[in-house]
């Protein structure tokens, strides 16, 4: 028999009854039932449930272990006694009676539970990550996210895609988020940095004539945290494809994206037909750039039932051809309390409050807004929105450059409130048609408003001829479930036109060979239209895990401070290691 297992702690069934065995795991729970102990053996396949008596020679050293103690157990499968089945465990119909307990590693006391998965503090969790890694939960998330990634790139390869590795060591970027810098030790002040995306590289495959590229690419930003990022690094699909349109790219990743969902959506609805919205009916029907389409509330724009209205606020508002009035519906939201409580909500929020029309019974609209703006523009409002009694309208005023993401995120509330949100289900789409350009407040100064390498609609000819703040470009996500799960676009492949859009971004032709000079020459010698996209692993991951958390994925993630409790990182670095880099330290 092996040393140290002859089944793991998932394999054993009725067939293996009467056989003499060998488990070696962790002590998942202990049990004391009137003389018998009863140990939960587990390992990384599952539970075994082993029972030893005071007869044994084994009880009493199996008296003396305690929770995630690692032994070995002899013993003899048998069934277990009727009425104790637990049809939850595949092995749930055995048990193993011990013979022999050897202790291969003992276990001092718990710093947090590992039986059960109750919440527990975040900072202990991630400093005990792998105590963390052991609950059934996030040990389970972890071997989802392997098989997600494994489905990933089977798919990639039955689409005609081929893998490739790009280099972790490359140059800063001027554009995107801060990079990590690495400084060189050959080169004295001189710096690599870690890779923001392999954007440049897989663009230069494609120069290279590779047609078809893909890889699970692991990229690097020096980013403030946020939610819906993990601090220092993620993964993402990434990919690039020859001689396209972006109709080429949705035929080519739309399939992809729709069967690893399928796979792994444990029986959940997935959008089979992906809509197509483009980037400003988005802002106008949702209130942001990616919706939850599970939330079927639309948004409109009622302004002229406002126009010369009774209700001043409004109308004067409307008198700047800029301004608009927005309605989100609330069907359901009819009540005076209601209506007050998402008025408070909004000042929560910073706004002076959030305007509403509620219709009672026979219709008649009610609230300080119907009373002055009258009857018939109250019905005309209800009928537009397609309202019934009992339900209610609420309304965003100003100017909708300014006010769409509260607009966004009062839809957002009302759906989640009125239980509009079919959490049992994952709808994706397409959002098209982003702005090339948008004006920098700050700076007062023309950016770009997405990816600069995203070739514009029209051309040279539209970056010569138009209003940059009116250029679209050929830059389109995926929206998944209220997440951008994925973001890409038709590449700007011709040098002029490169070089013309980021004139226009503020860049002169110097700085665009000096930060993007290998392809910029590559251009020059024969550049295939292309395009692609990458799609976030973490995030999709996160949504078939069905947590909002991109901890529960993550094997060893940081905190939000941007620290690695475990491996204690950042970390000093010796005197000598600095000198040989050349860098003496400045510290605040």
């Amino acid at each position: 028999m092996h040393r140290y297992r002859s089944h793991t702690c998932g394999a054993l069934r009725d067939s293996d009854i009467g056989q003499e065995v060998r488990l070696s795991g962790w002590c998942h729970r202990i049990r004391d039932h009137g003389g018998l102990l009863f140990i939960d053996l587990r390992d990384h396949y599952g539970m075994t449930q082993c029972v030893v008596d005071p007869d044994s020679k084994a009880f009493g050293l199996a008296e003396k272990l305690r929770a995630e103690w690692v032994v070995k157990i002899d013993g003899k499968v048998r069934r277990r006694p009727e009425g104790t089945d637990n049809p939850e465990l595949p092995t749930g119909t055995v048990e193993i009676f011990i013979n022999e307990i050897e202790v291969l590693g003992e276990a001092g006391e718990l710093p947090m539970p590992v039986f059960g998965d109750q919440e527990y503090p975040e900072e202990i969790r991630l400093k005990y990550r792998f105590l963390d890694l052991r609950r059934e939960k996030l040990h389970q998330n972890i071997m989802t996210r392997g098989a997600i990634v494994d489905s990933m790139r089977a798919r990639m390869k039955k689409a005609g895609f081929f893998e490739f590795q790009t280099p972790i060591l490359t140059a800063s970027s001027p554009e995107g988020a801060r990079d990590f810098l690495v400084p060189s030790r050959i080169h004295p002040g001189k710096f690599y940095a870690l890779p923001q995306a392999p954007q440049q590289y897989k663009q230069l495959l494609m120069m290279s004539g590779f047609d078809r590229y893909f890889q699970i690419a692991p990229c690097f930003r020096d980013e403030d945290p946020r939610a819906d990022r993990l601090p220092g690094e993620f993964y993402q699909l990434d990919l690039e494809m020859s001689f396209v349109t972006q109709e080429d790219v949705f035929a080519a990743m739309e399939p992809v994206i729709t069967g690893v969902f399928e796979e792994f959506a444990n029986g959940k609805p997935v959008t089979k037909k992906w809509p197509r919205i483009p980037f400003a009916e988005a802002l106008r029907k949702y209130g942001t750039d990616k919706p939850d389409l599970r939330n079927s509330l639309v948004m409109q724009d009622v302004s002229e039932h406002f126009r010369g209205s009774g209700f001043k606020v409004f109308a004067r508002m409307l008198e700047d051809a800029t301004n608009q009035v927005w309605a989100i519906p609330g069907p359901g939201g009819g009540s005076r309390a209601f209506c007050d409580r998402m008025n408070s909500w909004a000042q929560g929020e910073g706004q002076p409050g959030l305007g509403y029309i509620m219709w009672r019974e026979g219709g008649e609209g009610a609230g300080p807004l119907a009373n002055n703006i009258g009857p018939e523009r109250t019905a005309a409002i209800r009928e537009q929105l397609g309202l019934k009694e009992g339900d209610a309208a609420f309304f965003v005023a100003g100017d909708p450059s300014k006010f769409w993401k509260f607009a966004g995120l009062a839809r957002t509330k009302l759906g989640e409130e009125l239980n509009l949100i079919d959490k049992d289900r994952f709808e994706l789409a397409w959002i098209v048609d982003f702005p090339m350009y948008e004006y920098n407040e700050e700076d007062k100064k023309v950016d770009f408003s997405h990816n600069p390498f995203s070739m514009p609609q029209g051309g040279l000819e539209a970056l010569e001829t138009q209003d940059p703040l009116t250029i679209k470009a050929f830059q389109y996500d995926i929206a998944c479930n209220g997440y951008e799960i994925a973001s890409g676009g038709i590449r700007n492949h011709r040098p002029q036109a490169m070089v013309k859009a980021f004139e226009i971004a503020g860049y002169g032709e110097e700085t665009v060979i000096e930060r993007f000079g290998g392809m910029y020459r590559a251009f020059q010698y024969g550049a295939p239209p292309h395009g692609g996209m990458a799609a976030g692993v973490d995030r999709i991951v996160m949504l078939l895990c069905g947590t909002n958390n991109l901890r529960e994925i993550s094997l060893f993630p940081m905190n939000q401070r941007a620290e690695d409790l475990l491996m204690g990182a950042p970390s000093e670095v010796s005197l000598k290691q600095l000198r040989e880099l050349h860098i003496r330290l400045n510290l605040p």
